[in-house]
């Protein structure tokens, strides 16, 4: 089990992306819901998603690069702590750092 993400260049420095659970189809229907903890310059930086049928999905955008932390709540009340480095690669390929 982690955390995928994929981006969108908009222009002016800014990137819509998203993030979700990657597991099996068992391991997604153990859990009970995702928190996922932003930077916290994020109006909520705290998020809670339930959505099981977008594997816990959180869209939203942003102009820099952090770290993500999430926790997955499973259905037994056992917790599983992840985190994953957001990063954006320009058309070259080449990371931004912003």
């Amino acid at each position: 089990m982690k955390i995928a993400q994929e981006y969108k260049y908009e222009g002016d420095d800014w990137w819509e992306w998203s993030v979700w659970i990657d597991a099996s189809e068992d391991g997604l229907n153990k859990i009970k819901f995702v928190e996922y903890t932003l930077h916290p310059t994020f109006t909520k930086p705290v998020r809670i998603i339930k959505d099981r049928k977008t594997k816990f999905r959180l869209e939203t955008a942003g102009w820099g690069v952090f770290t993500i932390y999430a926790q997955a709540v499973l259905q037994n009340g056992e917790k599983i702590n992840m985190e994953h480095d957001l990063e954006f690669l320009c058309d070259d390929g080449t990371p931004t750092y912003s």
